[in-house]
């Protein structure tokens, strides 16, 4: 989110009028989409203790929930196990296990439920082979090494730009920011459907029945959210660094 901040202070005052605006007014965005974020963090943070404190009827641990999720989708080669941290929860396909963190593992609140529930609907993606989930996951290496790689492959294209007029590079350091945002919005659909899978289970299964599966549900959309201000963040970068790159044309 900081990386077009740094483009903008290099980019100097040369812009024409038009691409000026507009790449001001991308910047603008994305400064508001940060604020976005920052409220959305804060809110899911809030949730999570608000419905940490609501002890979950039956009883059952974050573990629990995720290994009784499991059986009941007949997955029998995905281990549960605990991760230090505080809302580090993830499924990992590789090594085919679903990590709870400390506030979820031994938890025996709603949220902790409803996070193990969602890890586990990663899980049960990977079993009916999600479209989406496997598409990411072939993407994750290409998207580590653009990522790393983009800011400085902008600037050394904004340094050939106002040397040699040539765009290539900078064109090729936007292509590797686009890959980003494409992860991003991959992500979407997987976070949403895992969402869904696990509200699915909690009800269908009567492991949470009504306040308490309110609540799950509005922890989850919580949560869903981050990723669809990650993903308009993601989008807005991409567009400023168009219109910055435009604009250093003239």
């Amino acid at each position: 989110m900081l990386q077009p901040l740094i483009a903008l202070l290099y980019a100097g005052t040369q812009q024409s009028a038009h691409y000026s605006a507009a790449s001001s007014g991308m910047f603008l965005l994305i400064i508001a989409i940060g604020i976005a974020g920052y409220i959305v963090q804060a809110r899911l943070q809030s949730v999570f203790k608000k419905y940490s404190k609501v002890q979950f009827p039956g009883g059952l641990t974050g573990a629990q929930v995720a290994e009784k999720m499991l059986r009941d989708n007949n997955i029998h080669n995905v281990k549960v196990t605990h991760v230090a941290g505080h809302l580090t929860d993830h499924f990992n396909p590789q090594t085919m296990t679903v990590n709870l963190s400390d506030s979820v593992y031994n938890s025996t609140s709603v949220a902790a439920a409803a996070v193990a529930a969602h890890e586990c609907g990663h899980a049960v993606q990977h079993a009916r082979d999600y479209a989406p989930l496997t598409l990411r996951s072939q993407l994750v290496p290409v998207v580590q090494f653009a990522s790393s790689a983009a800011t400085w492959v902008i600037l050394l294209g904004l340094v050939l730009l106002a040397t040699t007029r040539n765009e290539l590079v900078c064109w090729l350091g936007v292509a590797m920011i686009a890959m980003s945002a494409i992860f991003s919005l991959i992500t979407l659909p997987v976070e949403y459907n895992a969402s869904a899978r696990a509200l699915e289970w909690l009800e269908s299964s009567r492991t949470m029945q009504g306040a308490q599966l309110v609540q799950a549900k509005e922890a989850l959309g919580w949560a869903a959210r981050t990723y669809l201000v990650a993903a308009l963040g993601a989008i807005a970068s991409v567009l400023y660094y168009v219109f910055l790159i435009l604009g250093r044309r003239d």
